[in-house]
Order: structure tokens, then sequence, then C-alpha cells
């Protein structure tokens, strides 16, 4: 509150408390008697007098108009009283009734005016610290220049902008001290202008405050004028724009580096509005135009496109543009020098500091030798391409002249190691059967000959189903057998087999694990990988043979399919293979054994029966460190039921039989005869399936008819079988076959029995007596 304001302040806005307002009003009134009755004698003090007239104001001015009113009528009354009424001076009463009344009325003006000035200066004085804040908030100094004395007033924070303590003085001189040299000259001569024309422009310049600090000021003013139109005084601000200065500045500077980057840039770069026209573009753009860079702004760029590529690329650039998302443009567009030239263009949308959309910045790049290049490398691909097809082509025609040549080589060897072990099993039998055809009387040698020859052709038939299980052509005959069990039935012939010059573990860790397997050609796969453990490890070596179930992940062991398997491992602590040696041991003949310990077909046969019973063998080893090989087998989901073994036939139970012997062999056919005879039954024999089906048809009595699988004229014995059983429904038949090719497939879904070849009579006994009398035979 300034002090002007500070007299109307016993004065209240608000009427007083009743209480209140009563007591000021009867102290004032009875100061008022008091007065009349120290002047004018105390017998007068209650008369009507003029020294009521200032109560009745103190009155009005402090409680309001009514208790003024309540004053003028309160002395009247009393007055009245005390002289026992009007009596005859009814003119006084009248006439201090009218002055009580102006009076009153004149202070109730009066109070509404004091109300009025005190609110009308405590808006001011709101206003002028609202002003002062504002000015020290924003930095804002005022000025006031007497042009003629050349003195003036500046504002504390006018003062603080300048960094001038509040005692130093306001002028011109005192201002120019501060300013920067650099700009003292034309701070003095904006301000003579500004006296001469009597208009102020806003001026920026630096001053330099006492501590060295150099500020940015901006000045603002008007010129004011007296009654015959002289400039008398300027007013105006001074504002601190430093920090704005300052990044006026730092904008420049970027939007000069950025300049500076553009130009030197090779590509070209544009920055456009929202209505397309461009605000900004580089030399690169210019150059590729041809134009002055105020043409360059305003070019539409529709005048250079190709007539070839101008409709797509304004359906694709009004859609770029209308999403307001990045975009990209490729066409060919006429450069200044009249060549065409390919450009890229990659707009992304720009936005306004409040993040509205302002429009785009692209860059165009000129991509027509990659595009040539590209054409380029697409001819020359297409030329590596069809070279590469020939090279293909020819290497795998060389490849399957390798291949065919390696097969050549496995045959030529393959068919070696058969004829030199046949040609030693058939040395032992046809010596054997001379002997005995020299000396058919003696009984001792001739049954020890028979026996070395039927040696030998068991040998040569194991070599046979060897062979035939690395082709995958054996005849398999899988079943769902518990593989620990079946190993713990062949460890007493594997123990003999290993002998005692090593030491034999089995270790049995499959439990009820079931695989579908040939029980035989299991046997002789283990037989063989415990034969080849012995072999390699020295003596008091050890071979250890387990089991375990295990689940095979893709990939896990090289051609295996995953699932579940039951993993036969054999380990031995041997001599180990070498790496070229690991390659070649599943090849048909391949031995590392010395002359005549091994035939070269062992790992062949795992192998050709791992692979046919869908498994697979792997092998781990190095020299020095022993083997482990694993025999993969498929897991079975049901266990097998165990059953009893069967029990061979009674000869009781036989009896004589009339057989049908389909045989295109006559050295068979004439073995089987002699057989058949041998076991009591009567043969009818035909070499051919046209003339079996012709001897069915006369209606003659037969109990068993036996043909050979492959015959000849087109038509086999499983089709002799199919037309025999439509003659004669119910006839027994066997089908017998040295051969397991493609026609095996067929048998196995057949309903007949296959008897394999070879065979002995007490296997083509048992044969018969089964086919002919089902019944009798033990299950």
């Amino acid at each position: 509150m300034t002090p002007a304001g500070s007299q109307f302040r016993f004065i209240p806005r608000r009427s007083p408390a009743f209480a209140v307002a009563l007591a000021i009003s009867v102290g004032a009134m009875a100061a008022a008697m008091g007065i009349r009755g120290l002047f004018a004698g105390w017998d007068t003090a209650l008369a009507l007098s003029v020294t009521h007239f200032p109560a009745f104001v103190v009155a009005t001015l402090f409680g309001g108009q009514r208790w003024g009113w309540a004053s003028l009528a309160g002395a009247l009354a009393i007055s009245l009283l005390a002289r026992g009424g009007i009596s005859d001076n009814h003119a006084g009463v009248v006439l201090y009734a009218l002055s009580g009344a102006v009076t009153v009325a004149v202070g109730a003006a009066l109070r509404d005016i004091v109300l009025r000035l005190d609110e009308a200066q405590a808006a001011l004085d709101r206003s002028e610290q609202r002003l002062q804040l504002a000015q020290e908030a924003g930095e804002v100094g005022l000025w006031d220049w007497d042009v003629e004395t050349g003195q003036g007033y500046w504002s504390p924070t006018l003062l603080r902008n300048l960094g001038l303590p509040v005692s130093s003085a306001a002028s011109i001189r005192t201002l120019l001290d501060v300013v920067h040299p650099d700009d003292r000259q034309m701070v003095r001569a904006g301000n003579i202008r500004a006296i001469r024309t009597g208009r102020m422009a806003p001026m920026e310049y630096r001053i330099v405050r006492p501590d060295g600090e150099v500020r940015w000021l901006l000045s603002r003013g008007e010129m004011l004028q007296n009654g015959v139109g002289r400039i008398v005084r300027a007013v105006g601000v001074n504002i601190d724009i430093t920090e704005r200065r300052y990044a006026f500045e730092k904008v420049r500077e970027s939007e000069a580096r950025f300049r500076t980057l553009a130009d030197s840039a090779p590509v070209l770069l544009w920055v456009s509005r929202t209505d397309g026209v461009r605000e900004f573009v580089n030399e690169a753009y210019v150059e590729f135009l041809g134009r002055p860079f105020e043409e360059a702004l305003r070019f539409d760029w529709r005048e250079r496109v190709h007539p070839g590529d101008l409709e797509r690329v304004l359906k694709e650039q009004i859609a770029g543009e209308a999403s307001r998302q990045p975009f990209t443009l490729e066409a060919r567009y006429l450069r200044g020098d009249g060549a065409w030239r390919w450009i890229r263009s990659v707009s992304r949308p720009r936005h306004g500091p409040g993040g509205a959309f302002a429009g785009f910045v692209a860059i165009g790049i000129d991509i027509t030798d990659a595009r040539q290049a590209e054409e380029n490398l697409k001819s020359i691909n297409d030329l590596l391409a069809e070279r590469v097809e020939a090279a293909l082509a020819e290497r795998d025609e060389a490849n399957a002249r390798l291949h065919h040549a390696q097969k050549l080589e496995a045959v030529g060897q393959l068919t070696g190691g058969v004829a030199h072990d046949f040609n030693n099993l058939l040395t032992v039998i046809t010596g054997a059967l001379d002997l005995i055809q020299r000396r058919p009387d003696d009984v001792e040698r001739r049954t020890r000959m028979i026996e070395a020859a039927l040696g030998a052709a068991l040998r040569g038939q194991r070599l046979t189903q060897q062979l035939l299980a690395f082709s995958r052509r054996q005849a398999l005959k899988p079943q769902a057998i518990r593989v620990d069990e079946l190993l713990l039935e062949s460890e007493p012939l594997l123990r003999r087999a290993i002998g005692e010059t090593a030491l034999f573990e089995l270790a049995p860790g499959a439990g009820d694990a079931t695989a579908m397997l040939d029980p035989g050609q299991f046997d002789a796969a283990i037989m063989n990988l415990a034969v080849n453990a012995r072999d390699a490890v020295p003596p008091g070596g050890q071979i250890r043979l387990s089991t375990e179930s295990c689940e095979l992940a893709e990939g896990e062991v090289p051609d295996v399919a995953p699932g579940s398997y039951v993993r036969i491992l054999v380990e031995d602590n041997g001599v180990g293979m070498e790496p070229g040696i690991l390659t070649r041991v599943f090849e048909p003949f391949f031995t590392t054994k010395d002359v005549g310990k091994g035939t070269g077909l062992g790992l062949s046969q795992v192998y050709g029966f791992a692979r046919q019973s869908g498994g697979g063998v792997t092998i781990t080893t190095a020299p020095g460190e022993g083997a482990r090989v694993s025999l993969y087998l498929p897991r079975c989901p049901t266990p097998p039921a165990r059953a009893e073994p069967p029990c061979a036939p009674a000869e009781a139970n036989r009896r004589s039989l009339k057989v049908l012997l389909v045989e295109d062999d006559k050295e068979v056919g004439d073995l089987v005869a002699a057989m058949l005879e041998e076991l009591g039954h009567q043969v009818v024999r035909v070499d051919a399936v046209a003339a079996a089906l012709a001897w069915l048809e006369k209606g003659e009595a037969l109990d068993v008819m036996l043909t050979d699988l492959v015959m000849p004229g087109g038509r086999s014995g499983l089709d002799l079988a199919k037309a025999a059983c439509e003659l004669r429904p119910g006839l027994p038949v066997i089908l017998s076959s040295g051969y397991t090719g493609e026609a095996l497939a067929a048998v196995n879904d057949a309903p007949w029995p296959l008897l394999k070849k070879p065979y002995s009579a007490e296997v083509l006994a048992d044969a018969l007596a089964r086919a002919a009398d089902p019944e009798t035979q033990p299950a």
C-alpha cells in the first residue's frame, strides 16, 4: 500500500458490527456535547449546536449513512426532550435539521468517494506489483529518458540487466559505458536517429557487465512530444535476450552446417511443405535440374518424369503423401544435360515443434549405374547359370560313370570273395563225395565224409544269408521280441565264441523293451560283433555287451530317423581303428584280419540287418582306444506274449501223402522227389505252371502241392497257388524258393508257408506235416 492510501484506512470498506458502530456514534455525540458544555456552559450541553455536525460526519464515515441519520435523529431527540419540546424556536430546529441532513449526505458521499479511491489505489498497487513480477521474471527493464536533460529513470530490473548497482545514475552516458565497444556507435546513432525522426526502431546490442560477462539486450521504446510537437521524452523497455540470441546463433550455425553438408552430398536433397512446394534444395538438386536456385524451388518435377513412368509415379506419390508415412519412388528423370537418369527417392514426413505435420524431407539417389550393373549382373548370372548347369551335367555324368565303376569294382570284389569262399566249400563237398564214391563200403569213412560235406553246405547257406542281409534281400521274419531275453538266451553261445582269452560282460538294461527283429539275423549280428571284438582285444582284454532304451532326436544318429529305439552297445578295449579304415568297415569282404581269418562279411551283415530292420549302426573308435559299436533297433509299443517253444512233430503223426511237386530245375526236382519218396510219400512231378494246372484239372486225388516260387513262362508259383486253390478249394500249398527278391514281398502277405532253400529232409517232413494235418501239429 502506498502512503497516499493510508489516510483512508480508518474508514472501513464494510459497515462494522452494530455494537462497534453504536459505540463510535455515541462517543462522537458525547464528545460534541462535551465540547458544547465546555465552551458554552454545561447548561447548554444538550442544546442543538453546530458542534454536532462533526459527530455526524464521523458516524457516517465510520458506520455508514444509516448511523449518520441515527446520530442526527438522536441529537434532535435529546435536545427536544431536554428543552421540553420545540417551544418557539421553530426556525432554528428546522435549520439544524436541514444542516444536519446536508452534513450526513455530504459525509455519505465523501465516504463513498474515499472507499472508491481506496479500492482504486489497491488495484493500482496490485497492478504495479504484478508488473514488477512480470518484469523480473521476463527480465524486462523499464526506462524513462528526458531528452532535454539526458537524465531518466531505470527500473531495478533494467539495472540488473546492465549489471549495475541500484545507485547507478540513469543516463545515456552510463548506458554507453556498458555497451560493447563494437556496438557502441550503433546505439549512439540509433538514439540520434530516434530524436530526429520521432521513431525508435527496435535495437539489439551487446553489453559488457562489470564482471566481464557479455549479454545481449533488446531495446524498444516510444518518443513522446509536447504540445508543439517537440520530442521531450522517451519511454521503453530493455529485455535480456542472451539465451534467445545464443539459441538463434546455434540454429543459424546448425542451418549453416546442414546446408554445407547438404550441398556437399552427392545426392539430391530437398525439404517440401504440406502443399509440395520446396522450402530447400541442395546444390546437387540445382545442378541436376540445370536451373537457378529460386527456379528450382518452384519447379514442377512432372515436366521431367519419363512418359513411361509418369502415371505410375503420380499414383505412388499421391498415395505416399496422403499416408504421411515414409514412401519410396523410383523412375527415370531428364537431367539438365538431356540424359535420362534413374532416380530413387525416399521421403519421410517431418513435423513442427507442436507435432503438426509440416511436409516431407527427401533424398534422391541416382541409381542408373546400379541398375545397369544389375542388368549386367543378371546377364552374367544367366550366362553363369547356363555354364553351371552344363558343368553340373558334366559332373553328374562323371559321378554316374564313377558310381558305375565303383559298382563294377564292388561287384568284382564281391564276386571274387564269393567265388573264393564257395570254391573252398565246393572243394570240401566234391572231395567228400569223391571219396565216398571211391569207397562206398567204408561206412566209417562214408559217415565222416558226409558230415564234412553237410558242414560245408551249411556254411555255404550261412554265407548266402550274410550276403542277402548286406544287400537287404535277406528274407527277414520280424517278431516282437524282448531284446534282453534274447541276449540272455544267447549268452552261453557268445561266451563259447569269445573263449577264455577275453573277459566278457553282459549287462542287459533295456528291461521289457521290445523290438521287431528276426531272431536268427539278430543272433548272427550280435555274434559277428562279439567275434570282431574278440579278435581286436589282446589276451585279458575286456568286452562288454549292454542294452538300453533311448529316444533319438532328429540328426542325432546319421541316417536314423528320430523316435524310440533299443540300443545294443558292444564295447572293447582293443586296438581300435584308423579313420581311413572306419570309412570302409561296412564294405563287403573288407577285412583287416590276416588271410584265412575273416571273410569281411561280418560288419556288412550287421549293417544290412540294422538297415533292413529300420534302424542303424554307428562305430566310435580311435587307434589304441578300442571301439564302441551301437546297434539301434526300433522299439515296439506292445511287449510280446511269452510263447512256449514249439515241439517237433512226432513221427507217429506223419502219414503217406500224394504230393504234386512243381520244380523247373531238374537236379533240384530229382533231389526233392528223392527226399519225398524217402519220407514215404507219393510224388507227381511237373516242371511248369501250365503243366501243373493241366494235371489239377484232371481231378485226381492230391494231398499237398509243393511249388517253386520263381517259375519260367511269366507266371510264378504264387500265381499257381492262387489258381490251384480256385480249382481245388482247401488244397494245402507249400511255396519254396532260394530267392528273396521282389517276389518275397507278395509272399509275405500270402496265406501259404514258405520253405526256404536249401532245406533238409527233416525240415521238409515237418513242413508237409503242418500243411497236410495242421490240427495234429502242436501250436
